[in-house]
C-alpha cells in the first residue's frame, strides 16, 4: 500500500505532470515543440549541474571511497548486458545484432533518468552520494564496448564458417563484407568518450572537485535551485517524443514490452540491495539502483546507428523511450524508494546483524 501512495504522491509532481502533458501534447497532433536551441541547452546544462555537484562530493568524500561502488557498478553493468542478451537471443528469438543493440541499450545508463532520480530524492527529503555522477560518466561507454566486441566476434565466426564451406576464388567477397561489417571498437570509444555528453559531464565534474563548495555558492542559484524547473522543461519535450512513440510500442511485441518491465525492474532492486550492502545512503542506494535499471535512449542512437547499423532502431529506442523511462521514472523510483527505505530501517539493520553474528 505504501509502494501505491508514493508512485500516486509521484504521478502529481511537476516533472511527472509535465511529462505526461508533453504525451498528452503529441497525441492530440498539437504543434507544440520545444525550439531546438533550447532542446540542445537543457541537457548540458542537466549534465553540468550533475557534473558540478559530483565533483563537489567527490572533493568532500575523497576518490578512495567512490573507487569501490564504481567498479561493483562497471561489473554488473557488464554482467547484466551478457544477461540481456542471452534472454533476448535465447528466449525472444532476437538476431544477433539487435539483441545485441537491446542488450546495450538496457546495459548503458540514461542520463535524463538519474536527472529525474535526483529531483525526486529532492521531493522526498532525502540526499544522496554525489560522486554517483562520476559512476555515470565511466558506465555511460561499458555496456557499448562490450556489445560491439561481442558483436564483431560473432559475425568474425559466422564469415569463418562461411568462407569454409565455399570456393578460395569467393573468399576474398566474404573478406571484404567482413571489413564492412564489424566496427572498430578504438573509433566507438573515442566517440563515446568525445561525445558531447561525457565531455560536459566530466569537465563539470572535473571543475567541481577544483572549485569546491566555496566556489560553487557564486553559481549556486544557476545550477542548484534552477535545476527541477530545467528538468520540467526538458520533461515536455520528453513527453512529446514518447507520445510519439506509442503507436511503435504495439510493433515490438509483447516479448520486448515485458523484458523492457521486467528486466529494469530486476536491475534496480539488485542494484538498491548491492548498494546497500556496501554502505551507501538510503538515496545513494535508489540512484545506484537507478543507474542499472535506466536504459539509454540519447546515447545509444548515436553510437548503434554506426556500430550496429543492422540493428533495427525502432525496437531499442522506443523500448527504452517509449515503455522503460516512463515506467522507471512513474512506478520504479517509488519502488526501490520503499525498498531502500525497508532495508536501511533500524529493524532491519539489526535482524541482518543478528543474523549475520549467530552465522559466524
Amino acid at each position: 500500500m505504501e509502494i501505491l501512495q508514493l508512485i500516486q504522491s509521484n504521478l502529481l509532481t511537476p516533472i511527472i505532470l509535465f511529462f505526461l502533458f508533453g504525451i498528452i501534447a503529441a497525441r492530440i497532433k498539437s504543434d507544440l515543440k520545444i525550439p531546438e536551441a533550447i532542446s540542445e541547452f537543457l541537457p548540458i546544462y542537466l549534465l553540468a549541474a550533475i557534473g558540478l555537484h559530483g565533483g563537489i562530493e567527490m572533493r568532500n568524500t575523497g576518490f578512495e571511497n567512490m573507487l569501490g561502488p564504481m567498479i561493483v557498478a562497471i561489473v554488473l553493468s557488464l554482467l547484466f548486458t551478457l544477461n540481456h542478451y542471452q534472454i533476448l537471443r535465447r528466449l525472444g528469438k532476437f538476431n544477433i545484432f539487435d539483441s545485441y543493440a537491446l542488450a546495450s541499450t538496457y546495459g548503458a545508463v540514461g542520463a535524463v533518468t538519474f536527472s529525474v532520480g535526483l529531483s525526486f530524492l529532492k521531493n522526498q527529503g532525502v540526499s544522496s552520494e554525489g560522486y554517483l555522477a562520476a559512476v555515470l560518466a565511466v558506465l555511460e561507454p561499458v555496456a557499448f564496448i562490450l556489445a560491439i566486441f561481442l558483436t564483431n566476434m560473432a559475425v568474425s565466426k559466422q564469415i569463418r564458417a562461411k568462407k569454409q564451406s565455399i570456393t578460395n576464388d569467393d573468399s576474398s567477397d566474404i573478406d571484404v563484407g567482413l571489413k564492412q561489417t564489424k566496427t572498430k571498437l578504438s573509433q566507438i570509444l573515442k566517440e563515446s568518450i568525445t561525445g558531447k555528453a561525457i565531455v560536459i559531464l566530466l569537465g563539470s565534474i572535473v571543475i567541481g572537485y577544483i572549485i569546491g563548495e566555496s566556489g560553487f555558492d557564486s553559481i549556486r542559484i544557476v545550477f542548484d535551485e534552477m535545476f527541477t524547473g530545467a528538468i520540467v522543461i526538458f520533461m515536455i519535450e520528453m513527453g512529446i517524443i514518447a507520445g510519439q512513440r506509442l503507436d511503435d510500442i504495439k510493433k515490438v511485441g509483447v516479448f520486448l514490452i515485458a523484458f523492457s518491465i521486467v528486466m529494469p525492474t530486476f536491475n534496480g532492486i539488485v542494484g538498491v540491495l548491492v548498494a546497500t550492502a556496501m554502505g551507501l545512503s538510503l538515496g545513494g542506494a535508489v540512484m545506484f539502483g537507478l543507474l542499472l535499471a535506466s536504459a539509454s535512449f540519447i546515447a545509444a542512437p548515436a553510437v548503434l546507428r554506426h556500430a550496429i547499423p543492422q540493428a533495427k532502431p525502432s525496437l531499442y529506442i522506443t523500448s527504452a523511450l517509449g515503455i522503460t523511462f516512463p515506467y522507471n521514472i512513474i512506478v520504479l523510483l517509488p519502488i526501490m524508494f520503499t525498498i531502500s527505505t525497508l532495508v536501511h530501517s533500524e529493524e532491519t539493520i539489526n535482524l541482518f546483524n543478528y543474523a549475520l553474528r549467530g552465522f559466524i
